[in-house]
This record gives C-alpha cells, sequence and structure tokens, in this order.
C-alpha cells in the first residue's frame, strides 16, 4: 500500500551537499571535522525521512477513520519524539554538569512552612489521576498491577476510590477519580470498575499513547501494520500524560466540567492522598506546577531529584549523570531530596504548553529484547524512547517542590514493600494507611531475597504477616518459611544457605538477632 504525502511540517529533509572547494578535513568545530558533524546530519536525516515514511505506511493499515486519526497524532507525538533522540545521539548529553546545583531557598517550599488553613472550596477545581498503565509482572502477577490485594481484601484501585468517596461525602464535593490505563491496563481495568457504578464517585478513563517499537540496527518501527502483535508495541512512560490528556478529549471534559488543577500519582503509591494544604498552597502561590519531594534516604539514591539549572528549576535522573558523578548523584550532601511523582499541575497550563509544542522532556532510551519470530533466531534488539512527567517541571511557570513528610511516598514495587504495607504497622481508614502513633522514627527497611519475589510465593512462606512495631531492619534470603503470630523487633537477619532450609516457630519473637544455616520444624 502507497504511502500517503509527506505534510511539509513533518518532512524530514533529504541530506544536502556541499559545492565548496574548501578542503572539510581543515575545518574543525568543537573536535569534530565539518565532514563528521556533515555525515552525522545526514544520517540523522536519513533516518528521519525513513522513519517517516514507515509512520505514514502504518497509519494507512488503521481500518477505522476515526480510530486513525487518533493514531496519527499519536505518530505525529512520536515521530516528533524519535527526531530529537536522533539530534540528542549526535550531540551528545544537552546538560552541563558543572551547571548543575542543588535548588534554591525559593524552588523547594518545606512542607512545615505551609498554611494550617485549607479551604474546601478549590475542591471542587480538582480531580485526581492515578497512573494506571502498569502490569504486576514484575511481582508474578496477570493483569493490571492495581487490582494486586493489597490488605484487607482490597487492591490498590479500591482504596484509592475509598480515598476519594470519603474525601466526597465529607465535604460535600464531586471531586473526579481519573485514570491514565495503557493498552496493556485499559480492558481488565474497564470489568474492574464497573463494580463501583452508583457509588459516590465519578471514574473517567483513557489511554496514554501506542508507540511502535523501534529495531535497533535499522531505526525503524518494529510492527508493520497497525494489528501487528502487541510486544511491538510499548506505552511510552509516564510524561505522555500531556498529550494524551489532549488528544483523548480528557482534558477539555474536565476543564468544561470546572475542573483546574490535577493531582497526579503512581497507582501504586499509598501515601499519594488529597492535601488539602498543598492544594491551597498551589491556589495562593500561583503555581502551574508543584513536585512533591520527600528525604532522600540510602534506599533512595537512584531516584530523580530537583535541581536547580541556569536559574531554572529542572529534574536530574540518574540516567542523565556522567558515569564520573553518579556517586555525587547518589550522595545526600549535595542533592537532599528525590522526587515521589506526586504532582499538581494546572489544566488550562497543560492545554498551553501542548498546543503551543513546548514540551521538551528530557528521553529515557530503553533499550530491551523481543523473542524472534522464528525458533532458533536470536532475540530482537529494540529501543524505546520514553519520558517522565517530572521532567516537564521546566516547562510552566512558577513551578517548584514542596519537601513533604515521608508517609505521602508509600510505593510498593516489589514483595518487600507488600509485606510492610500488609503489617501491622499500619491501620487502613477510608482508603488510607495510618502508621502506628506507637512506631518511633519512620517505616523499617524490609529485604526479601529472590525466593519471595513472586506474590505468590511471598503468601506461601509469609502466610502471616509478623509483627514489625518495633522493627528496624529485616533481611530475610534463602528458603525461609515464617510461621503464624511471629514478632520481629529491631535487626533481625535470616539466612537459609544453599539446600537449607529454615521455618520460623509459630509464635516466636526474634529481637536483634541472626539466623543461619538450616532450621526444620518437625511434624510428630
Amino acid at each position: 500500500m502507497a504511502a500517503k504525502a509527506i505534510p511539509s511540517h513533518l518532512r524530514a529533509q533529504a541530506p544536502e551537499t556541499s559545492s565548496s572547494s574548501e578542503n572539510p578535513f581543515e575545518r574543525k568545530h568543537h573536535g569534530k571535522s565539518q565532514s563528521h558533524m556533515a555525515f552525522e546530519n545526514a544520517s540523522t536525516n536519513v533516518a528521519a525521512f525513513q522513519m517517516r515514511n514507515a509512520l505514514n505506511a502504518l497509519s494507512e493499515t488503521v481500518p477505522d477513520p476515526k480510530l486513525r486519526k487518533r493514531f496519527e497524532a499519536e505518530m505525529d507525538n512520536f515521530f516528533t519524539l524519535f527526531r530529537r533522540f536522533l539530534n540528542d545521539r549526535a550531540k551528545g548529553s544537552i546538560l552541563s554538569w558543572e551547571r548543575i546545583a542543588p535548588p534554591q531557598p525559593n524552588q523547594v517550599v518545606d512542607y512545615s512552612q505551609l498554611g494550617n488553613s485549607a479551604s474546601v472550596e478549590f475542591l471542587n477545581k480538582l480531580a485526581v489521576l492515578k497512573l494506571n498503565g502498569g502490569l504486576g509482572t514484575s511481582m508474578g502477577c496477570v493483569g493490571p498491577k492495581s487490582v494486586i490485594e493489597v490488605r484487607d481484601g482490597m487492591s490498590f484501585l479500591d482504596l484509592s476510590v475509598r480515598q476519594i468517596e470519603y474525601l466526597n461525602r465529607t465535604y460535600n464535593v464531586n471531586v473526579p477519580f481519573v485514570l491514565m490505563n495503557s493498552f496493556n491496563t485499559d480492558e481488565d481495568t474497564q470489568s474492574i470498575i464497573k463494580k463501583y457504578e452508583g457509588h459516590n464517585i465519578d471514574i473517567i478513563t483513557f489511554n496514554q499513547s501506542r508507540y511502535p517499537r523501534v529495531l535497533k540496527d535499522s531505526l525503524l518501527p518494529a510492527p508493520k501494520t497497525y494489528s501487528s502483535p502487541i510486544s511491538d508495541w510499548y506505552p511510552p512512560g509516564h510524561g505522555d500524560v500531556f498529550e494524551s490528556l489532549y488528544n483523548s478529549g480528557t482534558l477539555d471534559k474536565l476543564l468544561g466540567r470546572g475542573v483546574e488543577i490535577l493531582f497526579l500519582s503512581n497507582a501504586d503509591n499509598l501515601g499519594a492522598v488529597v492535601d488539602l494544604r498543598i492544594l491551597q498552597h498551589m491556589v495562593d502561590s500561583k503555581s502551574e506546577y508543584i513536585m512533591e519531594l520527600t528525604d532522600k534516604t540510602k534506599a533512595d539514591v537512584k531516584g530523580g531529584t530537583i535541581i536547580d539549572y541556569d536559574g531554572r528549576v529542572r529534574l536530574l535522573e540518574i540516567a542523565q549523570v556522567p558515569k564520573e558523578h553518579v556517586n555525587e548523584f547518589k550522595a545526600i550532601k549535595k542533592f537532599k531530596y528525590f522526587n515521589t511523582n506526586n504532582i499538581w499541575m494546572n489544566l488550562r497550563a497543560i492545554k498551553r504548553v501542548v498546543e503551543e509544542n513546548e514540551l521538551e522532556m528530557e528521553i529515557i532510551p530503553n533499550e530491551k529484547s523481543i523473542p524472534a519470530d522464528k525458533k532458533g533466531e536470536a532475540d530482537i534488539s529494540i529501543i524505546q524512547l520514553e519520558t517522565a512527567v517530572g521532567a516537564a517541571i521546566r516547562h510552566f511557570r512558577n513551578a517548584h517542590g514542596v519537601n513533604v513528610p515521608r508517609r505521602r511516598f508509600l510505593p510498593v514495587k516489589t514483595c518487600s514493600d507488600l509485606m510492610l504495607v500488609k503489617s501491622d504497622l499500619y491501620s487502613l481508614q477510608h482508603g488510607q494507611l495510618i502508621i502506628d502513633p506507637n512506631r518511633f522514627g519512620g517505616a523499617p527497611i524490609i529485604k526479601l531475597g529472590s525466593d519471595f519475589k513472586k506474590v505468590s510465593d511471598f503468601q506461601r512462606r509469609i502466610p502471616s504477616i509478623p509483627r514489625i512495631v518495633e522493627l528496624d531492619h529485616l533481611t530475610i534470603t534463602g528458603a525461609v518459611t515464617l510461621g503464624r503470630g511471629v514478632t520481629l523487633k529491631g535487626i533481625v537477619i535470616i539466612v537459609a544457605t544453599e539446600s537449607s532450609t529454615i521455618e520460623i516457630p509459630t509464635g516466636s519473637v526474634l529481637e536483634n538477632c541472626v539466623v543461619q544455616g538450616s532450621l526444620r520444624i518437625l511434624e510428630h
């Protein structure tokens, strides 16, 4: 099928040749000869030209005209990302380490400095958005991660719904609950949310973009048609929320019902609840974008951090850091905060930056392998071009961070995290986890080994969550099983060596101890 004509504003220019008689090998620029630069520019233009043609051909395979319009808008956004990726690859890193500095006092506000009084009138202008595009595969589960049971028979999604219902009921408002799904999670999510029909909550869903994976060798799209296998496509990270809100019509829908502020967070962050003080601060400070930060600990050294760059606030991710500065990035001395991905944004500002094409978030190239079509062939190397919503902070007016208490960052990425939120350290109140008032200090550090990676293995080995109110640190590796009613205090390390088994008896109390080797309780 012939590809359609390339729109002039998107057309990749073919490389031009120079008629100059000057010897290009004698002209240098930033350590590169002009001939080298010309070759790089020509290669970039050729790759872009070929990608544009391939995307046009893909669009021709979309059967439904209405669907094709949305798909073409997504492919235009993808092509913009791809061109920037090519340019970044040719020019190298954009950020100069020498110009990076810790945030200035006016760029991060401490939560304790926010006013204690908050007006509930602004709740009528608020919507809550959860990033719901991820699967639970890393924890051995099938389907959306948000439907994994967290505690008391309820999932992440159930707890979020309860929080919004309580908010609406308490303040007599109607805060919409918005879910950004991916093509991986949408169908299952639509089935699950049917149970909330008739509840005191308005649930709105939309899908983030579906981008083609890029073949590393040829820099062409992996899918050949719109209906190519799912493995040829990917959701391009939560930085896609801006274009997807706009292209899906959800942005205008929210604005039409009077919503002005969006509170966004990851679906698995159980600490990300609506905070009236931050909402009030956003209105009072006339900020278009607020990023919640929290103090960095040794467990957070890889998390993105807020920086000052030439007097403007930006997000710095570890992928952007030169190797020789990684330890400096991880240290708490220079970069004290990390991004929780709890983001407050002004909807009209989002509409502006999308319509005026202002967004240029740093690209995260994610290299992966997908199985070959035929048995015996080598896996195919592909590239996924992704962006993070936090990187958009530099595109909004009066954007800054708020350093919030650790309780607002309670993610569940692993079964170690799951054990923590299921424990007696927290009680459940209206869908919100509240830490035990008897707890001294923050949450304990829990590290479970590879035998506990999958939820099914975790539940089999720890059928009853131990009491951990007085626990500081727990490490468990190997074939370890905990009995019921176990209490853990202080620092506890349990290591079952290879081909050994450890079974902690029911009712045991372990305090500041190391259990190692093999220990089995025999039935008699």
